[in-house]
């Protein structure tokens, strides 16, 4: 919660301290100005004692208790704040700021579907409340209704555009719809062309170009006149700095045939349903009718209409282009993100953007600008440090993170990065005391066993590796655990085990194609 909020809530409560002030004795009136000063100045923990005497002094008074859970959850303890507002709520069923606040607090408290209820009242009493909207966005975010979060967000989006959180969870509730239209769609179309067309725009866009490639001339084998296939070849093509290639793939998009939108409305399409001539094969026509519609919407920019149009589409071309919509709809927002003035704000979602598309020298770059604007912020710094070492910087990130572990010896995330950098910088007896402790602090993150299973390994010390890495296996995608587990079992003389891990292996390795090779030409980004 910034600082203004946290001013606007005081003087929301000034009224009730009014009654305390004119109630008791001066020495009351100055604990309580003398408490405001502490939360204007962002001393929380020190008045928190202060207005703990104040509600004891005045008992059964909405005001301090209020205040209270103010500081308390300025503080970051949570737990306590939800209990002090609900007695706000108990005494004054109706208090909004108690509501507003009680929602923040459950946010803090990762327990968002608690929040739902409280902000709603806010919203409700007051529909233009900038705060309460975003943070019930927020919470539907986090609980994955992306559908709620998008039309609390969307109605934010014309309260407060200057906002980059607003464009932000915009961004990531249209992604959560796209990925939600995905997944339907590969129950029923698993392989089709539109599949790999959507498979293709993601590998593309985390910079997969090769398997990107691939995918779209699969798809094109199977659908030839598809619009956009040969404009995003293309696209790859220049990427890989291959542009006269790109054109031809873009004078070949200017040959498909054009396409018809002259029938596309609903009233065409009714008429085309309920024709007697077409009574037959009504149902296809619709289909193929709703089908081009779309396409037209989507080519012509309407993403909300192409979503509404389909809104009932159960069809692989209905989840093909409702999919595309919230794409691009995601993509318009974060553009919208990326034009704000520039903020320390703006860079932190930027980065954070950025690191989740495992665009880690992009994000690095971020963190470095948010900096900028707050050179004394150290979750700047950490973010900072973890892009770096992502992105393999590793002696920058070292710098950084030996810093920070200096003011947060017992971070389990911070001793799990800086163990990874030593590993990456090849200095394992280094790495493994981090390590240790990062397993130690939060034995939930397979990644710290995997490091810290990789460290052992690297010292010679294959026993303590196995534990670590029969841990990590829910994470392996490629296999590699299954094969240094074989490894290490094959060192420690456990060689049925060993046997048995290096067979799971040679399991997740093969390709589809049962073990034949890939044809050089079809494993490369080929000229048209």
């Amino acid at each position: 919660m910034d600082s203004m909020r946290l001013l606007r809530a005081l003087a929301a409560c000034s009224a009730l301290s009014v009654t305390l002030i004119s109630a008791r004795a001066e020495d009351l009136a100055a604990k309580s100005a003398r408490a405001k000063e502490l939360m204007a100045a962002g001393r929380f923990e020190e008045a928190i004692p202060i207005y703990r005497e104040l509600v004891k002094a005045i008992p059964g008074n909405p005001g301090p208790i209020m205040n209270l859970g103010l500081a308390l959850h300025m503080n970051g303890q949570e737990r306590e704040a939800i209990r002090q507002f609900q007695v706000v709520l108990r005494l004054e069923p109706n208090h909004l700021p108690a509501h507003l606040f009680l929602g923040a607090a459950y946010l803090g408290f990762k327990e968002p579907a608690q929040a739902i209820e409280p902000l709603k009242t806010v919203i409700h009493a007051k529909p233009n409340d900038k705060e309460a909207r975003l943070m019930l966005g927020e919470a539907f975010l986090s609980l994955e209704h992306f559908q709620s979060a998008t039309e609390q967000l969307e109605r934010l989006s014309e309260l407060d555009p200057e906002n980059p959180k607003v464009w932000n969870g915009l961004g990531l509730s249209y992604e959560g719809l796209a990925s939600r239209n995905f997944v339907q769609l590969e129950k029923i179309a698993l392989g089709s062309p539109y599949w790999r067309v959507l498979v293709a725009e993601a590998r593309a866009t985390v910079g997969l170009y090769t398997r990107a490639f691939l995918l779209y001339r699969e798809a094109q084998a199977k659908m030839p006149t598809m619009r956009g296939i040969h404009t995003a070849v293309a696209e790859i093509y220049r990427r890989i700095s291959q542009p006269d290639w790109a054109a031809i793939e873009e004078e070949k998009e200017r040959k498909l045939p054009a396409l018809d939108c002259g029938g596309s409305d609903a009233t065409s399409l009714a008429a085309l349903a309920t024709s007697p001539k077409n009574a037959v094969a009504s149902s296809g026509c619709e289909g193929r009718f709703l089908g081009r519609k779309l396409e037209c919407e989507f080519w012509a920019g309407r993403y909300e209409q192409v979503i509404a149009s389909s809104k009932a589409g159960r069809t692989a071309e209905a989840y093909f282009w409702r999919t595309r919509a919230y794409n691009e709809l995601a993509r318009r927002a974060f553009s919208r993100l990326a034009q704000l003035p520039p903020s320390a704000e703006v860079h932190e979602l930027l980065g954070t953007i950025h690191f989740n598309r495992k665009k880690y020298s992009e994000s690095a770059k971020e963190w470095e600008e948010a900096l900028k604007f707050e050179p004394g912020n150290w979750y700047y710094r950490e973010r900072l440090a973890i892009s770096l070492s992502s992105s393999q910087d590793y002696e920058g990130a070292r710098r950084l993170l030996e810093d920070l572990i200096m003011r947060s010896p017992n971070s389990a995330e911070l001793n799990y990065w800086l163990g990874f950098t030593l590993l990456g910088l090849l200095e394992a007896d280094k790495a493994l005391p981090f390590l240790e402790k990062a397993v130690e602090g939060d034995p939930t993150v397979l990644a710290a066993h995997r490091e810290l299973a990789r460290a052992y390994l690297q010292l010679g010390k294959d026993e303590k590796a196995v534990p670590h890495l029969k841990a990590a296996l829910p994470a392996d995608e490629d296999g590699s655990l299954y094969y240094q587990l074989a490894r290490a079992y094959r060192n420690v003389g456990q060689l049925e085990l060993a046997k048995e891990m290096l067979k799971k292996f040679r399991e997740i390795e093969a390709p589809a194609t049962a073990g034949k090779k890939i044809p050089e030409r079809e494993s490369e980004i080929t000229p048209p």
